[in-house]
């Protein structure tokens, strides 16, 4: 069922997928932040291309529409009932930064549906600068100045280490430009009520209840959590493993990262 699927669309609960790769068994993805819970396009989709050999890779996101006061735990629902609908029992699951937080309520509320977890660059709560810099981005976003509030996302996303001062206009002005281009129509509600959710997301106290073999892998220079978040949230889950590379940000990427999810979900 999976290799008929289109390489994008929507699953018949309403969220957005993008499908890459040939493999035998499928496997989820929920992404990250991003402005508008669509299909992306291709070029997008790169950093999880290493997977595609193994398995037949489903790239989610929230459905459109949500309504306001929409938790992350109503976002995992989602995801939960795609997964059964959709491949009938538990897959991997990857949850990245934002689908990080999805994903840990995935686990908990939803285990039938989970086999193996990696919590790609996310923690049990957001660092308080990032949850600052996030609340400013909704702000911005509702009120439209897309170019504002792309700058934000990408200054924070862009190292620090290895790219000198004067260099990172020439970075962060033609990508925060090409997203707020590709976003310029967008209604920000969905963007909204995903950083509203996260905000109040705190999952420290019920990390326990996740019961599937779970890896916490990140960069210990991430901009959006800290090392210590990083290590609570493994401590917190019977289990886990943590891998965390140093001076790199967010999200973790790169060989070794590829390597250390596949021997893990292997």
């Amino acid at each position: 069922m999976s290799r008929r699927r289109p390489a994008s669309g929507y699953f018949r609960s309403g969220l957005p997928f993008n499908r890459l790769g040939h493999g035998p068994r499928p496997l989820v993805v929920v992404q990250g932040l991003l402005f508008e819970n669509k299909p992306q396009p291709r070029f997008a989709l790169g950093p999880y291309a290493f997977l595609g050999d193994r398995y037949t890779v489903f790239i989610v996101l929230r459905r459109p529409g949500m309504p306001q006061g929409y938790a992350m735990r109503d976002m995992a629902g989602d995801v939960a009932t795609t997964i059964r609908e959709a491949f009938g029992g538990p897959v991997d699951v990857i949850g990245v930064s934002t689908g990080g937080s999805i994903v840990q309520h995935l686990a908990a509320d939803h285990p039938d549906v989970v086999r193996r977890l990696v919590i790609h660059s996310s923690a049990y709560t957001l660092s308080p600068p990032a949850k600052q810099l996030q609340l400013r981005v909704a702000e911005l976003a509702g009120q439209r100045r897309w170019t504002e509030a792309s700058e934000l996302l990408v200054d924070a996303v862009v190292p620090r280490r290895g790219i000198p001062v004067r260099a990172r206009p020439l970075i962060v002005w033609p990508v925060s430009r090409l997203l707020s281009w590709s976003s310029r129509r967008a209604d920000p509600s969905d963007l909204i009520v995903t950083i509203e959710a996260e905000d109040a997301h705190d999952f420290r106290d019920r990390l326990a209840e996740i019961a599937a073999p779970t890896l916490v892998v990140a960069g210990a220079d991430d901009p959006f959590y800290t090392e210590a978040l990083f290590r609570e949230t493994a401590a917190g889950i019977p289990g886990a493993r943590l891998v965390l590379y140093p001076g790199m940000g967010h999200p973790a990427h790169g060989r070794q990262f590829a390597r250390d999810v596949l021997e893990f979900l292997s």
